[in-house]
């Protein structure tokens, strides 16, 4: 009988209502759920995995988990050659290989005692390909990271424009993404005839429509709505994170290897370093559309200055012979030979080089036995060191929607990562 009186009761009422009353009830939104989000999921950019513990919408705890991607990229390229783990460092940062094969390319140098060497045309060079990667990234980070907030239209445009300077890439070396162009002593190649012609045929159109890249997403009151005062952090806190990139300028620190190291001659361009003041997900976005800016004007300058003459450092030892030259000399054909089967041999020692790439400061370790392969090599990824301030910056301060927003605006790639 009392059993048929507690149904009927839900049947006249409400069932938390009725809980209330006999002081049975619990309200929902103070259990705590764990959950997964990822590593297979379109809005963590790879396989990133995140345990998310949340009170309701409100996110407790976040905890990444990483290494479903990992390559051993680092002790690959212990195995090979100098010139041979070149390959791999494409392979790590996947949207910014050109930027990779430079830090790459400078600690080899190093070791071989070969930096001041570097013929001016390859140095000019170096400089304005890695500037359009660094575009060609952003355009990328800027199309994910306005989709995953709902603005389709931003993608669309990103890769169509990208696809412009990955033209530029196939026409120097016959790759649109893994180029592996730039390479110690120089550049893999001469840069083709017509190649000023495009890329300054691509800068001219671009400086028109990006301006249009930042309207389409600022005039809408949702976009602030979505970044304004999410995962926002201190410069103290981006400073004990060990964070670089535009995730630490975002909160007004104007730190750029680029500026404070120069490397391939960064010094004599006219440039200036975009920060923000609350490091939220709006003033990273706002930092990288401005470095997009500054991105175009030092390719202007290395397209005023790119000079004719060599673009490898003259020494067979290091760098092979033209093609030209393998067909008329023995000794063009040995030095080709055995370059390619055995490599050079560095001295003894140990280096460490650093360049701004897409995603903040991105170093190269390398110790040389004397031997043809590097006996450790070790690369410091911004993404690993940016990943890291995810969690903190959304616990109790952060809704559950806000952590697609988070991870687009640190711009990860899972590649450097769990390299």
């Amino acid at each position: 009988m009392e059993d048929l009186q507690i149904k009927d009761r839900w049947l006249e009422d409400d069932e938390d209502q009725y809980l209330k009353d006999n002081n049975d009830y619990q309200d929902p939104s103070s259990e705590l759920m764990t959950i997964n989000m990822g590593p297979q999921h379109p809005s963590t950019h790879g396989v990133l995995r995140l345990v998310v513990t949340l009170r309701g919408e409100e996110v407790v705890k976040c905890e990444s988990v990483i290494g479903y991607l990992h390559t051993g990229i680092e002790k690959q390229g212990e195995t090979k050659t100098y010139n041979q783990a070149l390959t791999l460092t494409d392979r790590t940062d996947y949207l910014n290989p050109l930027i990779n094969n430079l830090n790459y390319s400078l600690a080899v140098e190093q070791l071989l005692g070969i930096t001041n060497k570097i013929p001016p045309r390859a140095q000019v060079a170096r400089v304005l390909l890695s500037e359009l990667q660094r575009i060609s990234s952003h355009l990328v980070w800027l199309g994910t990271h306005a989709m995953d907030l709902g603005a389709q239209s931003a993608f669309l445009y990103g890769m169509r424009d990208r696809e412009k300077i990955l033209d530029i890439f196939e026409m120097i070396s016959g790759v649109r993404l893994m180029t592996s162009f730039i390479m110690p002593g120089g550049l893999y190649a001469d840069l083709p005839p017509g190649f000023k012609e495009k890329v300054q045929e691509f800068i001219t159109y671009f400086k028109k429509i990006w301006p249009d890249y930042g309207k389409m997403l600022t005039k809408s009151e949702l976009w602030f709505e979505r970044t304004k005062g999410i995962c926002s952090m201190t410069q103290e806190e981006a400073l004990n994170w060990g964070v670089t990139g535009p995730v630490l300028r975002s909160t007004g620190i104007p730190y750029d290897v680029r500026k404070v190291f120069p490397y391939s001659g960064y010094e004599t361009y006219d440039f200036e370093v975009p920060t923000g003041t609350n490091g939220d997900v709006y003033d990273r976005f706002m930092v990288r559309m401005l470095e997009v800016n500054q991105s175009i004007r030092i390719v202007e300058q290395a397209l005023e200055k790119l000079p004719d003459g060599e673009w490898q450092v003259n020494d067979l030892k290091i760098v092979p012979p033209k093609k030209y030259q393998i067909a008329v000399t023995m000794e063009s054909l040995i030095h080709h030979f055995k370059l390619y089967t055995e490599g050079y041999k560095p001295v003894t020692g140990e280096v460490y080089s650093r360049v701004e790439s897409a995603r903040g400061e991105l170093a190269c370790y390398m110790v040389s036995n004397g031997t043809n392969k590097p006996y450790r090599m070790h690369l410091r990824g911004p993404s690993l060191a940016n990943l890291q301030t995810l969690g903190p910056t959304l616990e109790g301060r952060a809704m559950f929607a806000d952590i697609v927003a988070a991870i687009g605006s640190i711009d990860i790639i899972l590649g450097e990562v769990d390299r």
